[in-house]
């Protein structure tokens, strides 16, 4: 039996046509699960009960779990067991343009990034479609507020899920599901190219980061293994096909490592790689761990990588460090399995 919360509106409309129905039924029912928040198909009042019935025999509501909820300064970190056992965390952090939600779309993650907490699981499986929309439904509920922002940067390469992740983006996206505006939801990506291309050819007018790390291939080779399968060169090239097909500005993702990738020389090779295109870039405070070698650039060090990039013309920012205490912080997600 099919999980309703894995359907777009148009996977619905085609199952009523299907059964000879009118496709306005999907948005019937769609109003109820996103807008009244009702899952129980008994509780459906404007639909006849041999649809419910059919709805009943073809389709079932049932949630993950929400195991734990750890709380911190303007952050909650979400502890979720799947129907099958295993685990996966979201994030809620408040933001003074409202709630944004970090969401995992895999169980582990294959990408092994060597700074990440969630690279040290290896993928499991990929999340279905429900798994990752259940998750801000759970924490709405739970907060009694809507979200208004998503990113799909939690455990997992959401490109290494493109399948799932694309109908989640169409569920949350569509006017009569969850509503999220296209400009309020962000897909992170290590660098997967082929689906970068794949990604810049659709209509959806969301967010693209790019997990960059490093301006050189020296630097991503040592600290993110995907480099050598998609090269620093081949990836931006991907990059500048993204802009030119969409006319849509990258967010340049770079996690501040000590000694590793935040010298001199590597803000001024970052700016060069970057001179003329529609990005920012967003430079991260690593989160240490006790389970990973690399540690957090000073502010002296982030300070002077941040005003070399503007003397060079780049548009760049320092994210507010958040949930560092809960460990619910950039690359620090990471399941357990007991």
């Amino acid at each position: 039996m099919n999980n309703i919360f894995g359907y777009t509106l148009e996977d619905l409309e085609e199952y009523f046509t299907s059964i000879g129905e009118k496709k306005y039924k999907a948005i019937q029912v769609y109003d109820w699960l996103y807008k009244k928040s009702i899952y129980n198909f008994d509780e459906f009042s404007n639909i006849k009960k041999d649809i419910i019935t059919k709805l009943k025999n073809d389709f079932t509501t049932e949630f993950i779990k929400m195991e734990k909820v750890l709380e911190g300064t303007d952050v909650k970190k979400f502890l979720f067991r799947l129907l099958d056992g295993e685990k996966i965390e979201a994030v809620l952090m408040e933001h003074n343009y409202g709630l944004s939600v970090c969401v995992s779309s895999q169980v582990g993650c294959n990408m092994g990034c060597k700074f990440c907490e969630s690279g040290r699981l290896k993928k499991v499986r990929n999340l279905e479609t429900y798994e990752i929309v259940e998750q801000i439904l759970l924490i709405q509920k739970y907060i009694n507020k809507r979200i208004n922002s998503v990113v799909l940067m939690g455990i997992g390469e959401p490109f290494d899920n493109y399948a799932n992740i694309i109908k989640f983006i169409r569920i949350i996206n569509n006017a009569h599901g969850l509503a999220i505006g296209s400009r309020h939801i962000t897909v992170s990506t290590c660098g997967l190219v082929p689906k970068i291309y794949e990604f810049s050819d659709l209509d959806l007018q969301v967010n693209l980061a790019i997990s960059l790390h490093g301006a050189t291939d020296a630097v991503r080779n040592r600290i993110m293994p995907v480099n050598k399968v998609y090269s620093l060169d081949t990836l931006m090239g991907a990059i500048r096909d993204y802009i030119a097909k969409t006319n849509r500005r990258v967010t340049i993702e770079y996690v501040m490592l000590n000694m590793v990738n935040d010298k001199a020389e590597d803000a001024i090779a970052l700016a060069e790689l970057l001179k003329g295109m529609n990005i920012y870039v967003n430079l991260i405070p690593y989160n240490e761990t006790k389970n990973i070698e690399f540690s957090k650039s000073s502010k002296e060090r982030i300070t002077n990588f941040y005003n070399i990039l503007v003397s060079k013309k780049i548009n760049v920012t320092i994210r507010r460090e958040f949930g560092g205490a809960i460990k619910a912080a950039c690359g620090q997600l990471r399941s357990e399995s007991d």
